[in-house]
């Protein structure tokens, strides 16, 4: 079963986003910054992962750029889930490695239209 990675230091979004994610079938972590996500993804690494931006400890892009940097960190898919709307902002997500880019709030067809899109369904 393919895994995803859900990071958001929201236990609610997490909870949502989990509940949609396992309906798709996939296998789900979660982590509530980004320095626990690389360390899951150094002790496994998923197929999937669903990043917000705005976190403490270690945000969504830094994680992005250590996570591409990373042995095997270029496979997986990386979907921003974020609030951040600024087209500047989508560039440079974008150009440090995320495939697709969701806005909050987010249901189950978005979801799985950026699944889809980014080849994991």
């Amino acid at each position: 079963m393919a895994t995803c990675l859900i990071v958001d230091d929201s236990r609610t979004v997490r909870s949502a986003a989990r509940r949609i994610v396992e309906e798709l079938s996939f296998e789900v972590e979660e982590a509530e910054h980004g320095a626990a996500a690389l360390a899951r993804c150094e002790a496994r690494m998923p197929e999937a992962i669903l990043l917000d931006w705005n976190m403490p400890v270690m945000n969504g892009i830094d994680f992005l750029r250590r996570l591409r940097a990373m042995s095997g960190g270029t496979q997986p898919r990386v979907i921003f889930c974020t609030t951040e709307s600024e087209i500047d902002r989508v560039v440079e997500a974008l150009e440090a490695g995320a495939d697709e880019y969701v806005m909050k709030p987010f249901d189950r067809s978005i979801i799985e239209s950026k699944f889809a899109q980014v080849g994991l369904l």
